[in-house]
């Protein structure tokens, strides 16, 4: 979804940033349906390990907002528009839908996971696409969400898994 680029004094090619604004548009998408994910998982949590949970999913929500702010900053750096809304984000979101009907701990941590490690591998995939386009700082932005989601989903992970 190409769009007009603001003047800048960047010294990145337009081809160049025009790329890195659609890759950077396309994962804010999914980092939006990410955030709206966990409050979901952050409101809906039941079960006796509520509080933990509860305190965990509003953790990484923060978290995700952060990762947001800086892809959108990014993107308007770059010379482009931050489509940030939530419409934008419901049509343009590669992430799985998170279920709505669901309430135990357990269900709240597979549906959490899932949507972690989905908007992870995408991450991933970023940071080889802005690499290859010599985009290291696009790159290196990527490269720390990445390191962020990996963190949270390990912890997410721990609740489900039993002691050896």
């Amino acid at each position: 979804m190409s769009q007009t680029l603001h003047p800048t004094k960047i010294d990145i090619a337009d081809n160049t940033r025009a790329a890195m604004i659609d890759l950077l548009n396309a994962r804010l998408a999914d980092a939006v349906d990410l955030a709206t994910q966990m409050k979901q998982a952050h409101w809906n949590v039941k079960g006796p390990s509520f509080i933990a949970l509860h305190e965990l999913f509003d953790g990484i929500h923060a978290a995700v907002q952060g990762h947001v702010d800086n892809l959108a900053e990014r993107i308007t750096a770059l010379g482009g528009t931050a489509r940030g809304t939530a419409a934008v984000a419901a049509a343009g979101s590669t992430l799985p839908a998170y279920p709505l009907e669901i309430h135990s701990g357990a269900e709240h941590v597979d549906a959490v996971s899932g949507a972690l490690a989905a908007f992870g591998a995408g991450v991933r995939a970023a940071i080889a696409e802005a690499g290859e386009a010599g985009d290291a700082d696009t790159e290196d932005l990527f490269v720390e969400v990445s390191r962020d989601i990996d963190k949270n989903l390990w912890l997410v992970e721990a609740h489900a898994q039993a002691e050896s």
